[in-house]
């Protein structure tokens, strides 16, 4: 059986803002605003529109910060939290040898970085990433890619992302789908077992 895993808030929760307003000078009148215009940029970055090298030093002007790109780097990544009952899930679809895909809006600042520092990722064989497919979800074109790159057969695919849009086009494609709730991760695990006694 195949899976396609969305990272964010399935695998890794993660908060951005957080951690990026570490990075703003001290007394910031509008750091609200600086904050809210970087993040505004974030899907052209992870479309792969725009590379590191130009996405790092516009995001260090933006929020109007005295850093170093490797300051920037280490403030964008670690915003990072294991959800540790879904990696459980993961090492346990793992163990009975199923077929495990990474599907996720994701940059080059978090991969291949979180590939090297998250032990969960090793039980995944492939990955389909949105600046690499240039291209993101919910666009039709990233669900077109994974299916072409990875020869998938939707009907017998199951996709698990957080967010309702990506999920609603999951479903348009034929994969069988669940919207995860890391609040809620019972329901997610009464759906697995039903998926999994389908077969």
């Amino acid at each position: 059986m195949t899976f396609l895993f969305d990272i964010g808030r399935v695998l890794l929760d993660f908060h951005f803002e957080k951690s990026l307003a570490t990075l703003l000078p001290p007394g910031n009148a509008d750091s609200e605003t600086r904050l809210a215009a970087l993040l505004e940029k974030k899907d052209d970055f992870e479309n792969g529109s725009i590379p590191n090298e130009e996405y790092i030093p516009w995001a260090i002007n933006s929020l109007g910060a005295e850093i170093t790109a490797e300051s920037f780097m280490h403030a964008w990544r670690n915003i990072f939290t294991p959800i540790e009952p879904m990696w459980r899930v993961v090492e346990s679809l793992a163990a009975g040898g199923h077929r495990l895909i990474l599907f996720s809006n994701t940059n080059g600042i978090h991969c291949p970085w979180i590939f090297e520092n998250y032990d969960i990722f090793r039980h995944f064989g492939a990955a389909v990433l949105s600046h690499e497919a240039k291209a993101i979800k919910p666009h039709d074109a990233i669900y077109r890619h994974a299916i072409q790159q990875h020869g998938l057969m939707p009907e017998e695919t199951r996709y698990v992302d957080d967010l309702g849009p990506n999920i609603e086009a999951g479903k348009h494609w034929g994969f069988r789908s669940w919207q995860y709730d890391l609040n809620d991760h019972a329901a997610f695990e009464r759906w697995l077992a039903g998926e999994l006694m389908r077969g």
